[in-house]
């Protein structure tokens, strides 16, 4: 009895090296718990942690949906790397909205969402022991998928600082020579020497936004020291001000080198749906392929059809995108205008649902974790405190715009008293 108490006892606890062992607790995963809990206690809490799109997916989708599931043929199992003609609508969406070019045989794979196949694509391209280049700050994913496949991460900060970002206008262009040194002397010191390198733009979480010269040059250095680029395209469709996200992809002899991660969550506020895409280089898709052949069945196949009947309808896409754009922009604009009027340093964002914001003086000093938890319980309002994405972001935190606008108006009424 006591050699058997003593194995059950030992065996209660995962072995060191059990994967999940190494991996730092998802910062967003606290904040949704708090705020589920606050709920629970009948607490009013407005919401803005984490980007969870509120504005519903298109009815044209739903009702394809629908006529889709009533199909018995469509509940089988279906194809993992999506069907042919989904694969087909979002390759002649890039050739009209990024003029790229895509085979939908062998650049084109769907995915459920894009953490879905960045995490997978991780799996099949980043070996035990290897060390990948990631941006900093950098959204949790990007660090976490690299863990996950055993590799490991050297971090290559966006800017030389915040008060950099903010008098660059949180813009990368093709003459930001200042990053592509520290890129270059993180590639230099690492051992290991990368072989991937993963960046988002519109990034996550300080929405900073790059133009085509920018890649230009990245997709240059990358072919000139032998490196995959992968790219999370997830906010593509939310640009405000006459700003244009550009395509990686859309870099001459970029597909030689490089993949991007398109979705439709955020755009199309389909979040629950998980329809994503990995799009570009043939040789890293078909190992993302072979990987997920034999995890996954693919998207449910009714959902798939309706995703394909969204993007082929193209002007109503297109109509639709404008409408979300339109109530995302004016949302931006009375939480700029309501933080600056508190005393917060805040940039517009040119792109993506969030707005980065450094504490007021008021309460820097309580940097960002203790500022949201105190937040959220003098205030109930929730945000995500910048240390989760780099310990350098600490004095910031960022605001998801996944509220309306009275809501969002509330949030700062209540906000005034804590700051």
């Amino acid at each position: 009895m006591p050699t058997s108490s003593c194995r059950k006892s030992k065996m209660s606890q995962p072995p060191e090296f059990f994967r999940i062992a190494h991996l730092p607790p998802y910062p967003l995963g606290g904040i949704a718990y708090a705020v589920r809990d606050a709920r629970l206690a009948g607490r009013d809490i407005v919401d803005l942690s984490q980007v969870n799109p509120d504005l519903g997916p298109p009815p044209r989708a739903i009702d394809a949906l629908v006529q889709a599931a009533l199909q018995p043929h469509n509940h089988r199992y279906s194809s993992s790397q999506g069907i042919a003609r989904l694969r087909q609508a979002v390759a002649s969406w890039y050739q009209s909205h990024y003029d790229v070019e895509l085979d939908p045989d062998t650049e084109v794979v769907a995915t459920m969402g894009t953490k879905e196949g960045l995490s997978h694509l991780l799996l099949a391209a980043a070996a035990p022991g290897e060390n990948v280049l990631v941006p900093t700050p950098s959204y949790p994913i990007h660090t976490s998928a690299v863990f996950i496949a055993g590799a490991g991460f050297t971090g290559v900060p966006l800017f030389e600082s915040f008060t950099a970002a903010e008098a660059a206008g949180y813009l990368l262009q093709e003459d930001s020579d200042d990053f592509f040194d520290r890129l270059t002397l993180a590639y230099n010191r690492a051992w290991p020497r990368p072989r991937l390198l993963i960046c988002s733009f519109p990034h996550n979480p300080t929405a900073a936004v790059v133009d085509q010269g920018f890649f230009t040059r990245l997709v240059h250095w990358a072919r000139e020291h032998e490196v995959w680029l992968v790219h999370d395209f997830a906010y593509a469709d939310l640009v405000y001000d006459n700003y244009r996200a550009p395509s990686l992809l859309a870099v001459p002899g970029a597909k030689e080198c490089a993949v991007e991660c398109y979705s439709l969550s955020k755009g199309f506020s389909m979040p629950g749906w998980r329809i994503g895409f990995c799009l570009g280089n043939p040789r890293l898709l078909s190992a993302l392929k072979k990987v997920k052949s034999y995890l996954d069945f693919g998207i449910f196949q009714p959902m798939q059809i309706a995703a394909t009947k969204l993007l082929e309808d193209t002007s109503g896409a297109n109509e639709l995108l404008a409408e979300h754009r339109d109530t995302y922009r004016a949302r931006r604009d009375v939480l700029v205008e309501g933080l600056r009027e508190l005393g917060w340093t805040v940039h517009t964002p040119a792109a993506g649902v969030f707005v980065w914001a450094g504490l007021p003086a008021a309460v820097a000093s309580l940097g960002s974790l203790a500022f949201s938890e105190r937040l959220l319980a003098e205030a109930s309002v929730a945000v995500c405190p910048g240390i989760g994405f780099a310990i350098d972001a600490d004095g910031y935190v960022r605001f998801a715009l996944v509220e309306n606008e009275r809501r969002l108006r509330t949030a700062l009424t209540r906000m005034a008293e804590v700051c």
